[in-house]
């Protein structure tokens, strides 16, 4: 069944009119699509095209999405998963794809499937296999894995939360501004399938990290993120090195989980934009 939007279909009709490599963004919980907004500008400024689907269902602002929370409840990570395959499917040139927490998730599922040039993944939630689970990681989630309600339910955080997970690195002001401007309800399904998917063979969370077809893969993590702690990437890392495809992790020193939106996006934003020119050029005229 087609899942696309009219409006994801036009970024994709303008991404192909251009002809260039397309990079595509994927957003993880508590975002939307147009968090992506000065990535997107500053790789189409480096010659690439750039789409950012949202999640099945996503709202169009943030504030639409407080007005009716509820539309965020019950997506899935096979169902994200498959929305945004389903987009990269309709472009006429391979693209590279970059995602955010479980956006990292997603985005190195997608390169498992052999449909995406070259991935980065940055503070990317755990995959079925990664067994580190560090404290920091299991009070960001608690305000979702603690009632067992919310896997029916839309979730969002308090400031106190958001600040604990995202903006703990931060002033005050900047980790409210943040909030106020791209905090939205989330799923609560994801993050139960992540917690339970060392236990179920069929996780929705398995990545197929041995395909040859994978393609490079950058894991971006910050050293002070509270939500995927380094511990979490390190562990990807080690099992997405036994690919025969190239395999780097960069740790970026006193960052936290807001690393994309913060006022030091652009330090993140160039190390993805080098791995991206290195490994996923545009295709020669």
């Amino acid at each position: 069944m087609a899942t696309l939007t009219e409006w994801e279909l036009a970024e994709i009709e303008r991404a192909n009119a251009t002809g260039l490599r397309p990079v595509v963004f994927v957003h993880g919980l508590w975002l939307l699509a147009s968090s992506w907004q000065q990535w997107r500008t500053l790789f189409e400024e480096a010659g690439f095209a750039t789409i950012a689907p949202g999640w099945p269902d996503d709202p169009d602002s943030v504030a639409e999405a407080l007005a009716d929370p509820e539309v965020f409840a019950h997506k899935m990570v096979g169902q994200v998963t498959d929305h945004y395959l389903e987009a990269i499917a309709a472009l006429d040139v391979g693209p590279a794809v970059i995602g955010h927490s479980f956006g990292g998730l997603i985005a190195q599922k997608i390169a498992g499937t052999g449909s995406s040039v070259a991935t980065v993944a940055i503070d990317p939630a755990p995959f079925q296999g990664v067994l580190a689970l560090p404290v920091s990681s299991l009070k960001s989630a608690a305000p979702v894995l603690s009632n067992p309600a919310n896997l029916g339910r839309a979730v969002a955080l308090t400031f106190e939360q958001f600040s604990y997970g995202w903006t703990n690195n931060l002033s005050e002001e900047e980790g409210r501004h943040l909030y106020e401007t791209y905090h939205v309800p989330t799923s609560g399904v994801p993050l139960f399938q992540a917690a339970t998917a060392n236990l179920n063979p069929f996780s929705e969370t398995k990545v197929d990290t041995k395909n040859p077809e994978r393609g490079p893969l950058l894991i971006i993590n910050g050293t002070n993120d509270n939500t995927v702690p380094l511990a979490i990437g390190q562990s990807s890392y080690r099992l997405q090195a036994r690919n025969p495809g190239v395999t780097e992790l960069v740790e970026v020193p006193d960052r936290g989980h807001s690393l994309t939106l913060d006022s030091g996006w652009r330090e993140v934003a160039d190390i993805a934009l080098n791995f991206v020119e290195t490994h996923a050029p545009n295709p020669v005229a």
